[in-house]
């Protein structure tokens, strides 16, 4: 009677579950295939079965992050104040960065000296890209925005992780209402000044 498969994808997943956790709690430097494998209760080798190697699972975890990012975003209802919605979006990026450094790290940092997801990353975020593209899309529709989607939403999604990042160091500000008005004088500052781009 043969053996039963011990590499399932019940266990890929509870192992890529893992990997992230390992990840978030020990960071670039202390992330091992050893200490995922450890802290998933398995061997070295059965993780490189499941990934083929470390570079594998970090791919892994990267498209495993952008997955949860657009998951995210699910509970965010379109309504008649397209800005507002969009701002919304801005707001949920903030959160997940915020939530998830060290992934977003991994997501849009590439700290890995070993890891280049090259085409396949494009493709990783693409629900991504599509939802925030479509929700500026709605704004430009609307007469709130004037310009390129593609190009508003790159400005917007490289200024909210760059603001994440600053609010993450402590240089935005000491207190949670200076943080706050900090990041609504430059989400409105973007947005304004994009209602009149030409």
């Amino acid at each position: 009677m043969p053996r039963p498969k011990q590499r399932t994808p019940a266990l890929r997943d509870h192992v890529l579950r893992v990997a992230v956790a390992t990840l978030a709690n020990d960071g670039v430097a202390g992330f091992t295939t050893r200490k995922v494998a450890q802290d998933a209760a398995t061997s070295p080798p059965a993780v490189y079965e499941l990934f083929g190697d470390k570079a594998g699972l970090v791919r892994e975890i990267f498209f495993e992050g952008f997955r949860l990012l657009r998951r995210r975003f699910d509970p965010i209802a379109e309504t008649a104040d397209t800005r507002a919605d969009l701002v919304r979006v801005i707001e949920a990026l903030r959160a997940f960065i915020r939530e998830n450094p060290v992934l977003s790290e991994l997501m849009f940092s590439r700290p890995f000296a070993d890891f280049d997801p090259g085409p396949s990353g494009l493709e990783a975020g693409r629900a991504v890209r599509l939802f925030v593209v479509g929700r500026v899309r709605r704004c430009i529709d609307a007469g709130v925005l004037a310009g390129d989607e593609t190009d508003i939403a790159h400005v917007l999604v490289s200024l909210t992780q760059g603001l994440a990042a600053t609010e993450m160091a402590g240089w935005l500000g000491t207190s949670k209402a200076s943080v706050a008005r900090r990041w609504d004088v430059a989400i409105r500052a973007v947005l304004d000044g994009l209602r009149t781009a030409r």
